[in-house]
């Protein structure tokens, strides 16, 4: 659910301000907002360093520096700014060197078919009056140079010919003349060679840094907490002597920061956030239903604080339709396993197990779902198995359990909606729009799947419709009350029956999944087990197919099982995820910064 907060103002003398912000950070309930814009020396300086250091942490956390190296603890820092900077320098002359490093290359291969010379001594020999140019010459136009130049061929290339042209004078050639290079191809690969021990070198001694990634990281939290006080204090209101600073407090703190009021004798205000107020979302969970939260982590997610929070609704359809989406107990065992084995890796790691959690419970409904279905690396090769549930075979029974869990899923959000707006009476609308969505279902079975449209399914596109037209606004004129509702049902009628339908996606996905599997399946059955050879084929058959389904799933999740949740869904909740999350000021760590 989404905590319900509180606006506080905390008034103090301007001469504690600092010390005010700080007790404050102290506490850690308040998230603060500026009633003016937070600038200052100290405020621009905190800003460099954590730029600097978070290049650092960057550079520090790219593969070429870390594989292959033991985890050490990270040791102190004796002049982090000096090391930070050095780390910099090292990676920009590496990238540097890369790049004169591939242009070299370069060079090198268009150079080497004309063989070493020094291109000084081309210059040398003008000086003396004698003209050599280097051409690329079609064969067949070898006739058009002049008579009285002196061509050396070096090499042919397809129809092309590189020529060496040798004259007198400077003379105008048919054709285009190659710019020398500045050097000769033995000191390009000298110079080449030289780079690359100087770049091995230099990712040598940017690797002897890598133990301090993590104290580096760690500088960055303790500036950033730094920072975060600064623009606290700069950003507080003033008017004469007075200084003061305001924000939201969850209501269960409220308590806690009037007694700080009190025993600091500052003044304090509580007040209700009004409409116009930009107020920070706080979500708090049972258990078991926070173990969502990592995918709205990633999909960078929040709903307004006067939105509803749907985490509940979204773990429950979103493991059913990872079941769905996987369909498979096989692949749901190998997600089991790939689970396991990541959170022994780095478990003890991670503050939080909730992925893994996460991670365990939507496997699962894979594997129940592939149990149920039969479905175990595929169909066929298992025909002769009866699942428990032979619905679930057959195309037509699961497309109706596709619609069926879209009508569900929305009309859930349509009534959860209307529950909130009673007992006005435009909640009747929205139960409305909830009865023509299972109009919806039933239309889909029948234009879809060829099932006889039920005679009540009529009844409830009229009453459906009557409700939104006057229910949309009520109005005591019934006119301007079917005005407003003729608008809403003439431009979301559609969406009921799409919305609905577009759930088959569930099914289409699923059985994409099981094709791809019992094709190879079929392909590595062909080849057989007869030999090692053979078996070897066909196991590596059946390795890049399942691996395929394996790899292909989770993006099928992202793609499908999200969009189905975050957009459908909540439309019909109207949810616009235009919130952000409640981040209280809190006092910088204790961590020592060497200077």
């Amino acid at each position: 659910m989404i905590v319900p907060m509180k606006k506080a103002t905390v008034i103090v003398e301007a001469g504690d301000a600092k010390d005010t912000v700080a007790k404050l950070g102290r506490m850690g309930v308040l998230h603060t907002e500026n009633h003016q814009a937070p600038q200052g020396k100290d405020i621009a300086s905190l800003k460099d360093d954590i730029a600097v250091i978070s290049k650092v942490i960057d550079i520090l956390s790219i593969p070429e520096f870390t594989k292959g190296l033991p985890i050490r603890s990270a040791r102190n820092i004796h002049d982090w700014r000096f090391a930070g900077r050095h780390i910099a320098d090292l990676y920009a002359r590496l990238d540097q060197l890369g790049e004169f490093s591939h242009r070299m290359k370069s060079d090198i291969m268009e150079w080497e078919s004309w063989g070493d010379f020094n291109p000084g001594s081309v210059a040398e020999l003008e000086k003396k009056g004698i003209f050599v140019r280097l051409c690329m010459i079609p064969l067949e136009e070898m006739e058009k140079l002049p008579q009285e130049a002196i061509v050396k061929k070096l090499f042919v290339t397809g129809k092309l010919t590189g020529c060496a042209v040798i004259s007198r004078s400077r003379m105008d050639l048919p054709f285009k003349e190659l710019v020398l290079p500045k050097m000769s191809l033995a000191k390009m690969q000298d110079r080449l060679s030289e780079d690359l021990e100087v770049m091995e070198a230099i990712r040598i001694s940017i690797r002897r840094y890598a133990a301090y990634r993590v104290r580096f990281v760690r500088i960055r939290e303790a500036f950033e907490k730094e920072l975060e006080m600064h623009e606290a204090e700069k950003g507080m209101g003033r008017a004469d002597d007075i200084s003061y600073i305001t924000g939201y407090v969850p209501v269960d703190a409220v308590a806690k920061l009037e007694s700080a009021a009190r025993s600091e004798r500052w003044g304090i205000s509580i007040t209700d956030p009004s409409e116009e107020d930009n107020v920070p979302t706080l979500i708090r969970n049972p258990e078991w239903v926070s173990i969502i939260q990592p995918i709205f982590r990633i999909i960078e997610v929040v709903p307004g604080y006067r939105e509803l929070d749907i985490s509940m609704w979204f773990l429950l359809f979103f493991s059913v339709f990872f079941g769905m989406l996987i369909g498979d107990a096989g692949y749901g065992a190998i997600f089991i396993i790939i689970t396991f084995i990541a959170q022994r890796k780095f478990g003890n790691k991670v503050a939080s197990k909730a992925p893994f959690v996460l991670l365990y419970v939507l496997s699962s409904f894979a594997v129940l779902w592939g149990v149920l279905s039969g479905s175990f690396f595929g169909q066929e090769w298992l025909s002769s198995f009866k699942p428990p549930i032979p619905a679930l075979r057959n195309d037509k029974s699961v497309q109706t359990i596709c619609f069926f869990i879209g009508a569900l899923q929305l009309s859930i959000g349509l009534t959860w909606r209307a529950i909130l707006k009673w007992p006005a009476l435009v909640f009747l609308c929205d139960v409305g729009w909830a009865i023509i969505l299972w109009g919806g279902f039933f239309l889909a079975k029948y234009l879809i799947l060829g099932d006889p449209l039920p005679a009540f399914a009529k009844w409830l596109f009229i009453v459906g419709c009557f409700l939104v037209l006057f229910f949309t606004n009520p109005n005591r004129n019934p006119l301007k009350a079917i005005g407003s509702g003729a608008g809403n049902l003439a431009l979301n009628f559609m969406n009921g029956f799409t919305d609905v339908v577009s759930y088959i996606r569930l099914f289409a996905v699923g059985l994409a999944g099981m094709a791809v599997a019992d094709s190879f399946n079929k392909m590595a059955s062909e080849v057989g087990f007869n030999s090692i050879l053979s078996g070897f084929l066909a196991a590596f058959i059946l390795f890049i197919g399942h691996g395929l389904n394996v790899l292909l799933g989770p993006l099928s999740i992202i793609v499908h099982g999200v969009r189905l949740n975050v957009l459908e869904f909540c439309s019909h909740v109207d949810i616009k995820w235009s919130g952000f999350s409640y981040r209280p000021l809190k006092a910088k760590s204790a961590e020592t910064i060497a200077p």
